[in-house]
């Protein structure tokens, strides 16, 4: 019986989803594992169980089955000699989001996570293979939209947006269903009362939860864990966005002990952009949320530990009391020491001061385009706030799916802080209108549809205008996210966004017997990075670039108080 695999899952690229390795290549990745044996019908994998890690099949075949939580879904695979299963999910030892099942007695050899990385650094080419494989079937179990956890509710509920688009900043797989469509389909849901602005979750380890915060999500899934951490970092880094993650893979890869911390998921506003296109080496463009998600498998990749979501509550320095450390708490209570942290929160859209915001957040006024809030006013007329790059590539991602955009921007014109391509996309795109000098003046609505007008004027001619829109987009400029730094206090600008290096001089709210660092704010020890930062230019290449300088210069800290 020839061997398959799903190829409306991987399309063109089975062939690298799925690589054939050599008698010769088997021989040098065994010292790296041990060798195991599974029995006919013996499970390799269980999804929503920590699986053992890279297996890789000597002998027999094993059947690839992708589920969901309602044990919904099909076979993906069928492998053989020479293959190995994994995803992203055995470079951590998080739970798998598969079953394999042997279909013969199977020989096979087992490398362990903690392996698993140092194959992939000291064999370059098999390296590259191997990690490329765990990708793509990553990227293939969350497009097929069929497996992972189900999110239930209607469509619309703010509960089922939110839960969705942390799912999706997380990597996760994950199907929805709306059961006033569905509930035929699917009995089990028949046993609870989901309202309008409700979400049922059930997770692959069998937990149904109703309206769960992110966090609770996370647990559930084994994406953050519950230990003491009583070992000594080299870096926190507080933040996964560019900068957070930079960080993490340019100071994991030269050895030092790295913990990325983030309230909650990786890649920050980036990871927003439907499309990138002045990033350099990408010609073509890239997604922010690939281009996260590549930063975030690569920092694993080298040893960088996350913890997110995990909120940072409160950060000290106990340089005088415990020789150089910084003691971060979070949410929970727990505690994470380290020589150094890296300030990387990144800054957050302004709410502008309408009455009323609040109550449409999730309900018409999104922060986000990305295809969840496509879905959401497919063939609609919505309206974007804002004339940086963020609201452009809004309008531009969103131009396709909806009827009618009107851009509202405060100043005269988007040449003062938006990218030229964009500005040219924007004028050649029908539905886009574009309205200046416009301020929003309030917004309207109720508790069943959510918000259903927008009323703006002119700010040089007064002239006010209400239209039935009922999705606001809103990139308004931002304020720095800084974290909660109980006795710790750091020096800011008068906008709130950190100082580092030279700005620290003429602010004289420091005297120490060295310089800061170019990166270090005004408690020794303690950097900050990208859009945070006093000064920093808002793009994510310049926000990369810092990541990396912070780390040379922890490293010329380190190398002094050694």
């Amino acid at each position: 019986m020839p061997l398959f695999r799903d190829t409306a899952a991987f399309g063109s690229r089975y062939e690298q989803a799925f690589p054939i390795l050599s008698a010769g290549e088997i021989e040098r990745l065994s010292h790296f594992g041990r060798p195991a044996y599974y029995a006919r019908d013996e499970a390799l994998f269980v999804a929503g169980q920590v699986g053992p890690g890279l297996v890789i099949i000597v002998n027999g075949r094993v059947s690839v089955r992708h589920r969901d939580a309602l044990s919904n879904g099909r076979v993906i695979a069928l492998q053989g000699r020479g293959e190995f299963i994994a995803e992203v999910s055995e470079l951590t030892g998080k739970p798998a989001l598969i079953d394999a099942v042997a279909n013969d007695d199977v020989d096979a050899i087992v490398i362990p996570p903690s392996m698993l990385r140092t194959v992939i650094v000291e064999e370059a080419e098999l390296g590259e293979r191997i990690m490329r494989a765990l990708i793509l079937r990553r990227v293939a179990l969350i497009d097929s939209a069929i497996g992972g956890v189900v999110v239930a509710g209607p469509a619309s509920s703010p509960a089922v947006i939110r839960l969705q688009t942390f799912l999706a900043r997380s990597g996760q797989p994950h199907h929805h269903i709306d059961p006033a469509s569905e509930e035929r389909v699917c009995p089990f849901l028949a046993e609870y009362e989901i309202g309008p602005r409700d979400a049922l979750v059930v997770c692959l380890d069998g937990t149904v939860s109703h309206n769960p915060s992110d966090a609770e999500v996370a647990r559930h899934l084994g994406l953050v864990d519950s230990i003491e951490r009583n070992e000594i970092y080299d870096i926190a880094v507080i933040g996964a966005g560019p900068a957070g993650l930079a960080t993490a893979v340019y100071a994991a890869s030269e050895g030092l002990r790295v913990i990325v911390l983030d309230s909650r998921s990786y890649g920050g506003q980036a990871a927003a952009s439907a499309r990138i296109e002045n990033y350099l080496g990408f010609p073509g463009g890239v997604s922010g949320r690939a281009l996260a998600s590549s930063a975030f498998v690569q920092a694993q990749k080298f040893g960088a530990e996350m913890l997110i979501p995990a909120a940072v509550t409160d950060l000290r320095s106990l340089r005088q009391d415990f020789g150089g450390q910084i003691l971060l708490t979070l949410a929970d209570g727990r505690h994470i020491h380290s020589r150094t942290a890296v300030l990387a929160t990144g800054a957050r859209y302004r709410r502008p001061a309408v009455p009323g915001l609040s109550d449409y957040e999730g309900r018409g006024v999104w922060y986000w385009a990305s295809p969840i809030e496509a879905r959401v006013c497919q063939k609609q007329r919505v309206a974007i706030a804002g004339a940086g790059n963020s609201a452009g590539q809004a309008a531009v991602f969103l131009s396709p799916h909806v009827e009618h955009i009107v851009m509202l921007v405060r100043g005269p014109s988007l040449a003062t802080s938006m990218s030229k391509y964009l500005i040219d996309r924007i004028a050649s795109r029908r539905n886009i209108e574009l309205l200046t000098d416009q301020e929003i003046r309030s917004l309207a609505g109720d508790d069943v549809i959510g918000l259903s007008s927008i009323t703006w004027a002119d700010r040089t001619t007064g002239l006010v205008e209400t239209r039935p829109l009922r999705n606001l987009f809103l990139f308004i400029g931002a304020d720095p996210e800084v974290v909660a730094l109980g006795a710790c206090p750091i020096a800011v600008d008068d906008a709130g966004f950190v100082l580092t290096g030279e700005r620290l001089l003429p602010t004289k709210v420091i005297e120490w017997s060295r310089p800061p660092f170019g990166m270090e704010t005004s408690v020794p020890g303690v950097f900050a990075v990208g859009d945070v930062r006093s000064g920093s230019v808002k793009r994510v290449g310049s926000a990369i670039g810092e990541g990396a300088a912070a780390v040379s210069q922890i490293h010329q800290l380190l190398a002094a108080t050694s």
